[in-house]
Parts: structure tokens; sequence; C-alpha cells
């Protein structure tokens, strides 16, 4: 029942020019031992998407909860600076065969033997970005060789080409070794991998929730000479092809909406004047990220001028050059009577602006004032905007775009999908229901990656490309919703509540306050009762309380943000309170989902007995405030988990809050057996009985029990390093290293405390 360590981390760029591009990610010498990994060990990285690459130590006084990836980095795992990612050990076995696609100069210029030299030492997983920049770094990595015959090959062009991995053997993540074969795709017959790979300066997928983006295509042998090799490009705003209304999804009114803005403010500026109203029209249009915000807007004014201004690139500019850039851009819109469209704004105007920015707004201001043009922002990120452009004279109206529910994820993918060859009939509600918080921009990336898989499928195979549904529910192993690319999460694996024994009361405790709620929403409503709005779960440690959590979150199919109490503590003052309100947003915006709070008695102990200047006192305040405030949590439950339930604030424990208390008591002999034959199920025991084993074993929690196996596992590798079998005398020996962990007292006093708490 023990879960891999992992460690989640704050990514930052890695400014070092001798180890940009090189697939290497840096963290804290704490941080190495803490996931028992030496340097130059793998690891892997956890953001939007799951990759690998090389760890190495940073100085030792680098700050422990920084990892410093390069931009390459970035890109693969899909998240920006300052995100959080989490890191894992991960198993990296030497490639035999790795084949990518690049440039048509890269893939006729560059011999096998030069790109093997080049990749050599490095992590790569199918479907990540990877440069031509030797790693150099480490033991026995010195790369001249190939750096001299890539000069001679493409000249300069080599320190910048980057090259897309699209099959590996076997399956990734994999290391490039001396042995390696490492292949062009188009003399491997290898699909490159679908749509365009964003540049490695901009991480986060181009998005497109709501809208029906390309499907992916199943190439043949027969094209993939033609689609090999290709260069990516990045579409300039101005140039995106616009989708027709009738291919977005589940926004039917935030269409109707704008376009009765745009039709009234700009074709019947008459009516408004006699009604005494102004012509003026600003909507700030937001959403999470990869929502589809500009393409619905496109798309609505597809028969007017539209004008786009680029937010994050102008953002980036001097300040003079993102005022002219701004002028140019309501000039050329008020020459046409247009549509001025401003994406992903706070990056232009965030929320503690420069002096420049008073300047912008008064610009903006002018322009929509006659009523000449209308002005759209988007955002994804309303909190960090520049409160100014809220104001009645600027962007007075709001549309949000939401995340679709299940029934809309399916429609999407049935769009994205619809031309591509499938085998049979494809079980689409099921893998929507697996994808809560996606958007069409990440059912799409989905969709890409199954195609991915499909295609190296049938080329091994030698066979027609055709979709199955084991490729999309494989895909979800890689792929992670941008909208929770910040946020650690429990993996929905495949336990659910009815693999788990014994804790009969506690699993239907856990059905009733959380999945029936979500389950059978119109069976309360029927019966004029509110749902229950959150759980305690408490019990002795180590007694499968995460593990309850992780099959009740793969029973319901439902989005999970976990955070460990004292992880939303900081000593700034406002910090913690915010930390609570953005893991309530994310999970309204993600839902149905559950917010798990492990340890919760460290986030809110009683008020008035902690010595943290108040920060305690202001969390419970806001947790309180959450849980029943003004804005209702709908299909979103809050489980807590503790060993400690006397020192959480009562008033956290009452109706309407944490009001169900669920005790997880520890194991029995059966449920010990249970456990025993669960972790066990891959040890080759040999003459142990397992049921006489966990009838000797009182005390011992869950993971004890774990540990047990493991310890006899070791055993058997001391007596012979070359064992085949774990044997009883393994396990005796076992038990002289492996002590129950449970302390009588704390189990008798959870009792008491779960008997009045009945009483």
């Amino acid at each position: 029942m023990s879960s891999p360590v992992s460690l989640t981390l704050t990514a930052r760029l890695n400014t070092s020019a001798a180890e940009a591009r090189r697939g290497i990610i840096r963290v804290h010498p704490e941080v190495l031992t803490a996931l028992s990994l030496r340097e130059w060990d793998a690891v892997s990285i956890t953001g939007a998407r799951v990759t690998a690459a090389v760890v190495a130590a940073t100085d030792p006084s680098a700050p422990t909860g920084v990892a410093l990836l390069d931009e390459i980095l970035f890109s693969n795992a899909g998240v920006k600076e300052n995100a959080s990612v989490v890191l894992a050990p991960v198993t990296v076995h030497g490639a035999t065969r790795v084949v990518v696609s690049g440039s048509v100069l890269a893939s006729q210029s560059i011999t096998e033997s030069t790109l093997r030299r080049a990749l050599l030492g490095k992590v790569v997983s199918v479907g990540d970005a990877v440069s031509l920049l030797p790693r150099d770094l480490g033991p026995e990595l010195a790369a001249t060789a190939a750096t001299r015959a890539l000069a001679r090959s493409v000249g300069i062009t080599w320190t910048t080409e980057l090259l897309t991995v699209t099959a590996t053997d076997p399956v990734s993540p994999v290391s490039v070794q001396t042995n390696t074969a490492v292949l062009w795709s188009t003399t491997a017959g290898v699909v490159p991998p679908i749509g365009d790979r964003v540049s490695a300066h901009s991480p986060t997928m181009p998005g497109a929730a709501g809208f029906v983006p390309a499907s992916p295509t199943l190439t043949t042998p027969a094209d993939r000479s033609a689609t090999a090799g290709a260069a990516s490009a990045v579409i300039p705003p101005d140039d995106v092809p616009v989708r027709p209304v009738s291919e977005l999804v589940g926004v039917d009114s935030q269409i109707t909406k704008l376009t009765e803005w745009l039709s009234i403010t700009l074709d019947e500026p008459d009516v408004l004047r006699a009604l005494g109203a102004a012509p003026r029209l600003g909507v700030l249009v937001t959403g999470p990220a990869g929502g589809g915000k500009a393409t619905l807007v496109r798309s609505v004014c597809a028969k007017r001028t539209l004008v786009t201004v680029d937010g994050p690139t102008t953002g980036a500019t001097e300040a003079s050059t993102r005022l002219r850039t701004i002028s140019d851009a309501v000039a050329r819109a008020r020459a046409t009577g247009g549509v001025l469209l401003v994406t992903d704004i706070d990056a232009l105007l965030p929320a503690e602006p420069e002096p420049v920015a008073t300047l912008i707004l008064d610009e903006l201001r002018t322009g929509i004032s006659d009523g000449r043009i209308a002005l759209i922002a988007t955002t994804a990120e309303p909190a960090l905007l520049d409160s100014r452009l809220r104001d009645p004279s600027l962007c007075d109206r709001e549309l949000v775009l939401g995340l679709p529910d299940a029934a809309t994820r399916a429609r999407l993918l049935s769009a994205i999908l619809s031309t591509v060859p499938t085998e049979g009939d494809l079980d689409l509600d099921s893998v929507a229901a697996r994808t809560p918080g996606f958007v069409a921009g990440d059912l799409a990336a989905l969709a890409r990656e199954a195609a991915l898989r499909a295609a190296t499928r049938a080329s091994a195979n030698k066979e027609d490309p055709k979709l199955r549904t084991e490729d999309l529910v494989g895909a979800l192993e890689v792929i992670r919703p941008v909208s929770r690319s910040d946020s650690p999460e429990v993996a929905l694996g495949s336990i659910t509540l009815a693999d788990v024994g014994d804790m009969v009361e506690t699993k239907q405790a856990l059905t009733e306050a959380v999945l029936w709620p979500l389950q059978h929403p119109d069976t309360f409503a029927r019966l004029g009762v509110d749902p229950p709005r959150g759980v305690l779960l408490f019990g002795p440690p180590g007694c499968g309380k995460t593990f309850v959590v992780r099959a009740l979150a793969a029973s319901g199919r439902l989005s999970v943000h976990t955070v460990k109490g004292a992880e939303l503590m900081d000593k700034w003052v406002g910090a913690s309170e915010k930390a609570v309100r953005d893991l309530f947003a994310r999970a309204r915006e993600s839902a149905p989902s559950l917010i798990f709070l492990d340890e919760v008695d460290a986030l809110a102990l009683r008020r008035g007995q902690s010595t943290d200047s108040g920060v305690t006192d202001r969390v419970v305040a806001s947790l309180l405030t959450e849980l029943d405030g003004v804005e209702p949590l709908q299909d979103v439950v809050v489980l807590g988990a503790t060993n400690r339930p006397d020192l959480i604030d009562p008033a956290l424990l009452r109706p309407g809050r944490l009001e169900r208390l669920v005790f997880v008591p520890p194991p029995d002999a059966a449920a010990r057996a249970d456990i025993l034959r669960t972790s066990g199920r891959d040890v080759p025991l040999d003459g142990v009985d397992l049921d006489e084993l966990a009838a000797d074993l009182e005390g011992y929690s869950a993971a004890d029990c774990s540990a047990l196996l493991r310890e006899a596992a070791l055993s058997a590798m001391r007596r012979d390093i070359d064992a085949a079998v774990v044997t009883a005398g393994d396990v005796a020996e076992a038990r002289s290293r492996v002590r129950p962990s449970l302390d009588p007292a704390q189990v008798e006093n959870l009792r008491a405390y779960a008997e009045r708490r009945v009483d």
C-alpha cells in the first residue's frame, strides 16, 4: 500500500549557458537524498505531461524547493516557469532503438552515428523534444567528436535544431547508449508525432476547449516520407484558420451572448444612443488555459475585421514598443470598424503594472469610446490582471468559459476523432469519464498521443493504422490537463473501493458521503436534502487512509486535488489564505472533484492555541469560508485525513463542513491477510502461509505488512543474490527487523474518540 517517493518542487529556468537545452534537471543535494537518487540518475518530471530527464545536484546553497530545468524540459513537461512539478525516481533502460524526426536539412545531413553521439547519455521519451547539443556533462560523456561532426554537417544550425522522439525500444523513457541504434523516422518507417510541436519557448500547448480541433491523422507508410522531417512553424495569430461556429461544442450560450453584444454595439449603435446608452463594448473572456477563448472570438467575428494582439509577445517587449503596438492595432481596427482582440492580456497588463500600463489603458479606452470598434480581451488568470481593465469605460462585461462536463467531453472526443479510422466502436463515454478537468486542447493532445501509439503499433505489425480505445486509455498515463498542471494529484489507478479488502463500514460511509451526491444528485433533490459537504478520515498512521482515497477517486472518476496540511502554511501575510482560495478554485473548475487534505491537523489546529502569529487561525477561517461561504461548492467534496482528530478546531467538524467522521481502524487478521496477498502478488513465496502469518502480526499496520514482505525479499537476496524464491526463513528474519509501528495507547484513544462521536 505504500506509494513511490515523490516530491513537488517549483520549476525555475536554469540560466547556465553550459547546460542550456541539454536535457538536465538540477535539484538540491537533499532532494536527491530524499528520492534515493544519485547524481546522473534518471528522474520523472510530471507537469501537464510526464517526461524524464537526467538529474544532477545544484550548489548546496541553492533553495531546496526549486528544480532548475532548461527550456526544452519546460516544453516536454508542459509547464511554465514557477509552476509546480512532481519529481519521482523512474526506471530507465538502455535503448535498443530510438527513432527521431527533424528538419529536412538535419535528416539529410547528419549521419546516424553522429546522431547517436549527439544524444548519448540523454534520457528521452516518445513525444519529447530533444536538441542536438551533446550532454557532455557527467561521467565519460565528452562529445568533442560529435560536436565537430555536427558542425561539419549542418554548420551553426546544429546548436538550435530541435528533434522529436517518435519511437523507442523498449517503451520509453530510455537512455541513449553507445550501442543504441538512433535512426531518422524517414529511414525507420515510423510516423512522427501528430501535430505541430510548440516552440520550447512556449511550453504550454495552444488550446482548444469548447471547439473541435483538427483530427489527428493516422498516416500510412506511403504517406510518411511526405510528412517526416517537416519543420514545425508557429502561425501568426491573424493567420490562424477560423473555424465555423457550427464546430464549436458546449459553448452555445457564450456564442449567443457575444454575437448579440457585437451586433447591437457595432451594427445598431443608434438604438443604444436613443436609449441614452453609449455604444461602447469591452468584453473580458475568462476560462482555463486551452479553453478555446480566442478560438471562440475568432469564430464569432469571422465576418468582421479582427485585429489580434498577442499579449505575452507584446508584454515581453520594451515599454515604448508595447504602447506603439497597441496604438497601431487600435488604428487598424478603427480604420475598418472591426474588433480588437488582445489574447492573454494578463501578460500585457499584470496586476503589478509598470507606468506604461496607464498609457495602454488610456489608448484602449479612447479607441472604443465612440463605438466604432469593440475590445475583447482573453485571460486564463483574471486574478493576475490589472484591476483597472475592468473599469466601466473598458471591459465592463465578462464572458466565462468553464470546463466541459463528461457529456461535453464525449462530444468533443467524437468530433476530434470523426475522421480517424478506428478498430470497432470507441468507448468515448468511458474515456470522457476518466478525464475530469480536460478541455478540448487537452483532449486534442490526448488524441495525438493515442494516434502516435496506434501508428507505432501499425508500423511494427505491418497493418493499416486504426485507433483503439486502449490507445486513448494508455495516453491518459502521459497527458495531464493544463488546468491541473500546477496541482499535485492522487493518481487514478485500477484499484477501486470494490478491490479494497475489509473496511466495510469505512467504504460504505465514503460511498454515501462522496459518491452518492455525485452519482445520484436527483435523489437528494427529490428528498429535499443537501448532500454532506465534507468527510474526516481518522485512524492510526499507516492504516491505509490515503490508499482508500485513491480507490475512492478511481471508483468515482473524480478529479482529486491533494495537499498536505503544512504545505499551505506560509510566513507571509495573506499567502496561506490565498493558497486555500486557489485550491478550492481549482477544485470548482475541475468538478466533479475531491479535495484531499492530508494531515489536516497541521492545517486546522484549534484557534488560539498556535504560536505562529495567527497564520493558523486565518487559514482555519479561510477553510470555513470556502466550505460554507457565499460561493457554493457544487460537485466538490472535501476529505480530510488525520491521526490526531482531537487537535482539529471544533468549528471545522460541525454540520455543513467536515460533518461525517469516519474511523479507519487498524487491520484485523483477515484484513492483514488480504493486504499480504495484495502486496505479495508479485513476490515468489515458498512455504509461507499468509493466513497464519497474518494472524501472528497483531499490532502491524497495513504499511508494516507491506514493509515486512519487502524486507523478506531483501533477506532472500542477502542469503543468495541469485535467489528465486522467498522462504519462510526469510520472512522470519524480516520479522526481527520490521517491528509493529502501531501504538496500542494511540489506537485505544482513537477508538474512544470514535465512540464518543457516535454517542
